[in-house]
């Protein structure tokens, strides 16, 4: 299979002279550089990063095959953090296909009044009998433990049905309306088979926005009256926006509220996209900006496709890392947007400026592309806040960075 996602693709070393991509901006370095921290907490796959935002000033780790551990964002000698949550009987994750497993993770906005958490993951099925399963479910904090979560409280919410083990997607995220986004990939294949993508009637290659305080209509959610595809025939209500590939990963400004979306590439193209209310990103129309070589169609301007913001073609790197926008304590990296390249490991840093719609500043911040052992790229696979506002990534090996002078 051509297609290359973060998750599934070889680790290699590529040289690089210059970046190539066909943005305005050309990109600067900056006097900031990555460096490891928790240097004594070594994690299996760890595939998110979050905090509670409950001022308890927590960090929480997820590994992708099924635990959420819990640790003090400022005990950087911690080794053996808390186990938050235990779902590894419920999760299917096998090294094989490796797309699936525990991919999401979101703290209700009133969580420390409510104690729900919410978990995206892909259901264990005795034998992988299919159709595979995406599960979004609700679960809540243990009445006799702050630390814990009752892994018997599982309140399904939804689930989808997955037509391949790739390109599940799997970001969830509160916005800042409390409404909860739901990240779902195309299903997986090369070039999007299913035409799920361009398809309002799946879920699949959509960003979802629901309502998780409200029950309605049989279900375990809302649809809010002002989502774009309310009242339509042809399109699911639950629909924000969809025409992506494989979103890795998405997020929202806590001070702008601006929604951040990377949208994994299969060919040639990686991008940076703004959400916007019932946008349609062209997969698998487009890659990126372009026509793709083996779309159904031809483009046509009624299409609206949405530019991404950014992108860098497979010369610089393989398969984009979403990140988050920074909002710490060192001022050159206020307000950049923050993401990285899984196969090479390269660090990047973005400024969009959201009233003119462009992109004023690009900077390679010097990172994990050359790992001083090895010389091998350290695979980024994901970014995540403290409630400080400092950010955070880990690399497949179960390391965790952050960012310094």
């Amino acid at each position: 299979m051509k297609s290359v996602h973060f998750l599934f693709a070889a680790v290699a070393v590529i040289t690089i002279l210059s970046a190539s991509h066909a943005n305005d901006v050309p990109t600067s370095q900056t006097n900031i550089k990555t460096v490891r921290t928790f240097k004594n907490l070594r994690i299996r796959l760890p595939v998110l990063i979050d905090n509670a935002g409950d001022g308890s000033g927590r960090l929480f780790v997820a590994s992708q095959v099924g635990k959420i551990f819990v640790m003090d964002e400022n005990d950087k000698d911690v080794s053996e953090p808390a186990v938050f949550l235990d779902i590894e009987d419920k999760v299917r994750y096998i090294d094989r296909e490796n797309e699936e497993g525990l991919l999401g993770l979101a703290f209700h906005p009133e969580y420390k009044t409510n104690g729900h958490i919410y978990v995206y993951y892909t259901k264990y099925q005795k034998g992988g009998s299919l159709p595979r399963t995406s599960v979004l479910s609700r679960f809540t904090r243990s009445k006799s433990n702050p630390d814990k979560i009752d892994s018997a409280s599982e309140e399904q919410i939804m689930t989808i049905s997955q037509p391949f083990w790739n390109h599940n997607g799997g970001t969830i995220c509160f916005g800042p309306d409390g409404y909860l986004y739901v990240a779902l990939g195309d299903g997986g294949a090369a070039n999007d088979p299913l035409k799920n993508g361009q398809n309002l009637k799946t879920f699949l290659g959509s960003i979802l926005r629901i309502d998780v305080n409200k029950k309605e209509n049989g279900k375990n959610y809302s649809i809010p009256k002002d989502n774009p595809f309310v009242g339509r025939d042809d399109a699911r209500p639950e629909i924000y926006a969809y025409g992506l590939r494989n979103v890795w990963r998405m997020s929202f400004d806590r001070k702008t509220g601006a929604g951040w979306i990377a949208d994994v590439g299969q060919n040639i193209w990686e991008e940076v996209n703004i959400l916007q209310k019932g946008g349609n990103y062209g997969w698998n129309i487009r890659e990126s900006k372009h026509d793709f070589e083996k779309a159904p169609r031809k483009p046509k301007k009624s299409d609206n496709f949405i530019d991404p913001i950014w992108e860098y073609d497979h010369t610089v790197g393989k398969s984009i890392t979403g990140g988050v926008v920074y909002r710490g304590k060192m001022k050159e990296l206020n307000g950049m947007y923050l993401f990285a390249d899984y196969v090479t490991g390269y660090v990047w840093g973005l400024h969009y400026d959201l009233d003119k719609k462009e992109v004023v500043k690009h900077v390679e911040i010097q990172g994990v592309h050359k790992d001083k052992s090895k010389q091998k790229a350290a695979p980024v696979i994901t970014f995540g806040e403290g409630e400080s506002g400092e950010v955070y990534f880990s690399d497949r090996n179960g390391r965790i960075y952050t960012f310094a002078k």
